[in-house]
């Protein structure tokens, strides 16, 4: 076995996957404590090179990856997504780019890429895009017709609410999320418009309770789709590996029978000759 294939058993192997998920979380948390004034004006330091450690693993481990894959390593999204958020925060934090430093906390999301199962939702749902963005769109005309008839019928009595189609649109939002739209929005408008729950109800049936069920539906679907692609991949190699180990098994006892007949075929030669 080569360096490289040697370093990169290691690095993938499940002890060091799971010293590197510990070192996210601990990390997590030192980024977690540098937002209390407190603690920083007691362990500021101390915390700071914490953080600075964590940030050498992973730049290590970076490095390792890179070395053990060589250009194989940007075929992987979840090694560019790592390399990323890595890179994020190795960039100088200045005043220009302050906000670099509240970024490093996207270094959490690293347990994603070495946790099977949260990589196996997030592949689910990037799977679920291209189904989604039909329901997008659906959306987004049932939007325009509802904003357009809000705005004609309820933007001489609530401007603030309904009185463009930005407004109206936002207004929508907020009843879609079910997020005080009784008390908040629909009640004061039905003292004006008695009859605007007419309006309002339908909207909500076909918003709230059916367009985002099919959001979610599509989500849980694929993956459903995605587990069942990685248990299959799971049991082909499985078999293959069976396979293999009975090739080999097949290959060792037909060479056993060679000797075993050479054996025979010399000593009946032995005998012929006495």
């Amino acid at each position: 076995m080569t360096l490289r294939a040697r370093v990169d058993a290691t690095i993938h192997g499940p002890r060091v996957q799971a010293f590197i998920m510990g070192v996210i979380l601990f990390n997590a948390l030192i980024l977690g404590l540098e937002t209390s004034r407190t603690v920083m004006a007691s362990f500021g330091s101390l915390i700071l090179m914490l953080d600075a450690l964590c940030l050498t693993i992973f730049v290590v481990e970076i490095g390792l990856k890179l070395f053990a894959r060589g250009p194989r390593f940007f075929r992987d999204g979840w090694n560019i997504f790592d390399l990323v958020v890595v890179g994020i925060a190795l960039a100088p934090a200045t005043q220009g780019l302050s906000v670099l430093r509240a970024l490093r906390i996207l270094r959490l999301l690293r347990i994603v890429s070495v946790t099977p199962r949260l990589r196996r939702v997030v592949e689910g749902f990037l799977s679920a895009l291209p189904g989604m963005a039909s329901v997008f769109l659906l959306m987004g005309i049932i939007f325009y017709i509802f904003a357009v008839m809000a705005t004609k019928l309820f933007a001489g009595a609530f401007p603030d609410w309904f009185g463009d189609l930005g407004n109206s649109a936002y207004s929508l939002f907020q009843i879609m999320t079910l997020e005080s739209w009784s008390m908040g929005i629909v009640r004061p408008v039905m003292e004006v418009y008695p009859q605007a729950w007419i309006f309002f109800v339908p909207f909500i049936l076909v918003t709230t309770f059916a367009v985002m069920n099919l959001v979610v539906g599509l989500i849980v679907n694929s993956m459903q789709e995605a587990h069942q692609e990685e248990e299959t991949a799971a049991t082909e190699a499985y078999r293959d590996q069976v396979l293999a180990r009975l090739t080999a098994i097949e290959e060792r006892m037909a060479a056993t029978d060679d000797r075993a007949a050479g054996d025979e075929h010399r000593a009946g030669g032995r005998r012929d000759a006495s």
